[in-house]
C-alpha cells in the first residue's frame, strides 16, 4: 500500500448539526495535509444492505417503490438499513423476507460500496441470494412497494436506458453482469 500521509485530513473538532430518527448531520473541523484548516459537513448513516435475489429460472426479484426525496417511483433491488448491532447478513435475510416474502437457501457477499462518500459515511453491502422460497412478506409500517421480476437482460436494458438510476442497483447490476459472464466469482454459503 502506498503512503497516504500527503492526502489524509485529521479531525480537530466536531459538532452536531441535526440528529433525526434516521440521519445525523455533523460538521467537522479538519487539519489539511498542508497544515491548513477546513470544515467538512456530512451525514452519519447506519449502513445498509442490497440484495440481488435470483429465482431458479434466472429471473431477478426487484421492487418498484416511491422515493420521496426525488418524488418518483423507482425500480431497485430489495434493500434496507442495518439496525444497531445487527449482523449484515442477518440484515440482508431480514430485508429480503420483509420486503419480498422470499427466503434464500444460499447467500454470497459481493462487495461494499459507498454511494455518497463526498457527504456521507454510508456503506451498502451487496449480497446475492439464490434457492428462493416464497413465504409471506412483512412490510414495515408505512412501507409500500410492489414486487416485480425481471430477466438480467431486462435489468441491463433498464440500466442502459436510464430507467434504473438507483446507485446500489446499478452497482449490483455490474456485479450481476460479471458473475453471469463468469469473470467474477461469488463464494456461496448456506
Amino acid at each position: 500500500m502506498p503512503d497516504d500521509k500527503h492526502l489524509i485530513e485529521t479531525t480537530t473538532a466536531s459538532e452536531q448539526l441535526v440528529k433525526g430518527h434516521f440521519l445525523h448531520a455533523v460538521r467537522d473541523t479538519v487539519r489539511l495535509p498542508d497544515g491548513g484548516s477546513a470544515t467538512r459537513e456530512y451525514i452519519l448513516h447506519p449502513g445498509a444492505v442490497c440484495i440481488v435475489p435470483i429465482l431458479d429460472d434466472g429471473r431477478l426479484v426487484m421492487e418498484r417503490q416511491y422515493r420521496h426525496p426525488i418524488g418518483q417511483v423507482v425500480i431497485e433491488f430489495p434493500a434496507g438499513k442495518v439496525d444497531p448491532g445487527e449482523d449484515r447478513l442477518a440484515c440482508a435475510k431480514r430485508e429480503l423476507l420483509e420486503e419480498t416474502g422470499y427466503v434464500a437457501r444460499e447467500w454470497a457477499f459481493a462487495a461494499t460500496m459507498h454511494p455518497t462518500m463526498a457527504y456521507s459515511n454510508e456503506f451498502i453491502d451487496i449480497w446475492f441470494a439464490r434457492g428462493l422460497t416464497l413465504t409471506e412478506r412483512k412490510l414495515d409500517e408505512g412501507e409500500f412497494l410492489e414486487v416485480i421480476t425481471a430477466t438480467p437482460q431486462e435489468l441491463l436494458a433498464w440500466c442502459r436506458d436510464g430507467i434504473v438510476r438507483d446507485s446500489k442497483t446499478l452497482a449490483s447490476a455490474l456485479w450481476l453482469q460479471n458473475v453471469l459472464a463468469g469473470t467474477w466469482d461469488l463464494a456461496w454459503k448456506p
